[in-house]
């Protein structure tokens, strides 16, 4: 089956299945060919939207992605790449901070696009998300510098990650640029957003989510609980593991969900695309939501 497309504006379409980077440096072998070979076990699904930010790795996993791309000349260009800032966390480069803080300022945020195209070794960014909501922000300097950003032609488009239907409207309605995605945790684990209205939000405004964290940061794979016996019997009829059952559940959303998925395991990227293979229908998705809310919907 190959890849869905999805467009998040003119001129700049993901892979409907992303490739998470966050433990890109937590992998014993960081090499630049073993990343790579992360990277083409995705290509070869038609996966080619790369997912990182600044912070992971304690703000080195750009760099390890860097190393690949500038040992792969034209790799570049088979690829979509999102990262993200604002997150100022006392650790690498950040050590003598004496909090944990957010920084949404046009100083940082510029410093720290600068920063993710020298350590990736690229001229654009396709996509850059703003982390996490900022107490502090100031959405007027804050949507100048996105817009001054796309301009500059330094990045393709701006998003968000973790906002809430009002963070999202105040920032946008500093910007003259259109926020292209919201990147916000999804999955049969975490499930408030389906009635909570970040969903209904995104989906009035013609926007497609990026769900992180789509298998419940690995333990919807390991508990044993209504809802995985559920998963164990769809997966077993369909042919497929229980992880492409949970992953097809969030694709079968309207909303028409990114999910964005994270292993530095080559065996388990290789089995990504297996999600699109499995039908979930009306019945079958209240089923699974049934059983992660362990009650039938009122």
């Amino acid at each position: 089956m190959s890849m869905e497309r999805v467009a998040l504006a003119e001129g700049l379409e993901f892979s409907r299945i992303v490739y998470g980077m966050w433990r890109l440096a937590d992998d014993s072998d960081t090499s630049p060919g073993h990343v790579r070979a992360k990277i083409d076990a995705c290509l070869e699904q038609g996966i080619t939207t790369m997912d990182q930010a600044d912070i992971y790795g304690g703000y080195v996993a750009e760099e390890v992605l860097g190393a690949c791309l500038k040992q792969s000349p034209g790799l570049r260009d088979d690829l979509e790449i999102v990262t993200k800032c604002d997150i100022v966390a006392p650790i690498g480069k950040y050590a003598d901070r004496r909090v944990k803080y957010y920084d949404t300022s046009a100083q940082h945020i510029n410093a720290s696009v600068d920063a993710s195209l020298s350590y990736m070794g690229i001229e654009q960014i396709d996509v850059l998300l703003i982390h996490r909501p900022d107490p502090m922000m100031d959405a007027a300097e804050t949507g100048a510098a996105l817009d001054a950003l796309v301009q500059s032609g330094k990045i393709k488009a701006a998003g968000v990650s973790n906002f809430r239907p009002w963070d999202w409207d105040l920032l946008q309605s500093a910007m003259t640029s259109r926020l292209v995605t919201n990147q916000i945790e999804l999955s049969l684990g975490a499930r408030d957003s389906y009635a909570n209205g970040d969903l209904a939000h995104l989906q009035m405004h013609r926007v497609a989510p990026m769900a992180w964290s789509p298998l419940g940061g690995g333990s919807l794979m390991t508990e044993n609980s209504a809802v995985a016996v559920k998963m164990d019997a769809i997966a077993a009829a369909q042919g497929v593991d229980r992880a492409a059952v949970a992953v097809a559940w969030l694709l079968a959303h309207p909303s028409g969900i990114l999910p964005v998925m994270g292993t530095n395991t080559l065996s388990r990227i290789a089995t990504f695309s297996d999600a699109l293979r499995v039908e979930i229908d009306r019945q079958t998705w209240f089923e699974l939501y049934e059983a992660a809310n362990g009650y039938e919907v009122p």
